[in-house]
Formats: C-alpha cells, structure tokens, sequence
C-alpha cells in the first residue's frame, strides 16, 4: 500500500501524541495560570477554561465552523462575563494551551526516525491554541527538523475532515496527491479530510474503516512494515 508512495501526512493527537486536552472538572488550572503571573481567581479561572473549551467542543464537529473555526481567545472573551485585560487573556490562552497540550512518547519518537529514513513527513494538526508550545515541545524532542512542512489549524481556522490543510501540505511538499498517505486515528476527521482531498488514508490506534487503505494497532507497527 506504501510502495509508490513518498511522503505520510501525519496528524497528531492519538497517532504520536498522547494525553492531551486536561479539561475536567477536577483540573487545577490555576497552578499553571499562578506560574506565569495570572490573578484571576482559582473558580473564576476554572469556570472561564472549562466554559471555553465547552465552547469550543461542540462547534468542533459542526460543519458550519470547519472554515472559520473559532479562537482560544474568542472563546474565552465570549464564555467570560466581565471584560478582561488583554494581558489576562493572554495568560488564560496560555493555560489554556498548557493544558491542550500532550506528551510524546520515546518510543513514538523513534517510530518517526525509522519512518523518515523511507519517507517524507509531514503533519497535519488540529488544535485549537496557538502553535507555540507544540513547536517547542517538537523541538525539544528533537522531532521538528524531520517534517518537511506544518498545518496547524489554529493558523488558519480551518479543521478537519476539511480537505484544505491536506491540499496545503501537499502542495508545499511539492508532490502529487496519489504520492502522499495520511495516517490517523480518526475515521471522520484523518480519513474524512484525506478521502475529501483525494489522498489515500491508513488508520492507527484502533479505528477501522472500509475505506481505509490500513488499519494498524499504532503508529509504531508502520517502521516494522514499512521500514
């Protein structure tokens, strides 16, 4: 299934990163908030997070906001019942981003080594904050030099299964759709975007779909298969 391909189009969340999106109720937010130099008050804070990511949680699916998908900030000025500084919210989206943010396993980083050594990579993200912490957290694993190119949803808006941040990707690798393959966990959003763009998809993590070209345990079976 990979042998004429050249580049795999790889998200993120559940694929080679993981416990991301600490959003519940029991949370402490304000520990990180405090770090950076927050005021706002342990409940006041709690309610704002919790109410933005409510916010943004059920428009994320809605179509009607797969091209104009809202921000961290947005959503925190509009869930917040009292005007705050923009300083404030800037600590607030940070938290925020703070908490979005997952981990990247030793062994997923290894997985991504053996995968460049054969392929093209690059990534293809949602999430909703600011790209900021997850391009250090890249680089800090040592991991950013090895993607050829970046969509972020959060740069421009736009969500998956759109098929614009796959066409995008594509077209900054220079290459051919039918010479790219997505791999994800999401039969909806991974595999819907991929089949709306015309590209090819393999599935990780436990999602199956017929429309798959693969289905693998994780990540980490492709360098064994592919390698």
């Amino acid at each position: 299934m990979l042998t004429d391909k050249k580049a795999l189009l790889l998200d993120m969340n559940s694929t080679f990163m993981f416990g991301e999106d600490r959003f519940s109720e029991s949370e402490n937010f304000s520990k990180h908030h405090n770090s950076i130099g927050g005021t706002l008050p342990e409940n006041e804070l709690n309610k704002i997070i919790i109410s933005a990511y409510k916010y943004l949680e059920v428009r994320y699916p809605d179509k009607k906001y797969r091209h104009n998908f809202p921000t961290v900030e947005e959503a925190i000025i509009c869930v917040s019942n009292k005007k705050l500084e923009a300083n404030e919210i800037a600590k607030i989206v940070d938290t925020f981003a703070f908490h979005e943010l997952g981990y990247i396993p030793c062994e997923y980083i290894e997985a991504l080594f053996k995968l460049k050594k054969k392929f093209t990579l690059a990534v293809v993200i949602d999430i909703w904050s600011p790209k900021k912490l997850w391009i250090n957290t890249f680089k800090k694993a040592g991991i950013y030099e090895i993607f050829s190119a970046f969509s972020f949803s959060s740069d421009h808006r736009v969500v998956k299964p759109s098929p614009r941040p796959f066409e995008h990707v594509v077209r900054k690798l220079g290459m051919q759709k039918n010479e790219c393959i997505v791999i994800g966990d999401s039969s909806r959003r991974d595999l819907g975007g991929a089949k709306a763009a015309g590209i090819d998809c393999i599935l990780v993590g436990g999602a199956k779909d017929a429309q798959a070209v693969g289905e693998f345990s994780s990540l980490l079976a492709l360098p064994d298969v592919f390698g």
